[in-house]
């Protein structure tokens, strides 16, 4: 499987509310850290997450973290 495209090497703060988002796991969307289908016609695809109350979240830019869609300090060593 190819590496992703690293989209930027930081998290991407954001303020959630409830509900069902998409992140992009590829790296190509326009609409980062979410999916916008940029992924077709390649091998990845994007993750589902949900949450249940409104709170900001560090979604992960590089697209290699190991607790994905969540940053876990993975672009400090890219």
């Amino acid at each position: 499987m190819p590496d992703p495209t690293i989209a930027q090497k930081a998290s991407y703060p954001v303020d959630l509310a409830p509900g069902d988002y998409w992140w992009c796991a590829c790296g190509l969307s326009k609409k980062q850290p979410f999916c916008d289908g940029s992924h077709k016609g390649t091998t990845f695809t994007p993750k589902k997450f949900s949450v249940t109350q409104a709170e900001t979240k560090r979604l992960c830019g590089c697209k290699h973290s190991k607790n994905a869609p969540f940053c876990d300090g993975t672009h400090k060593s890219l």
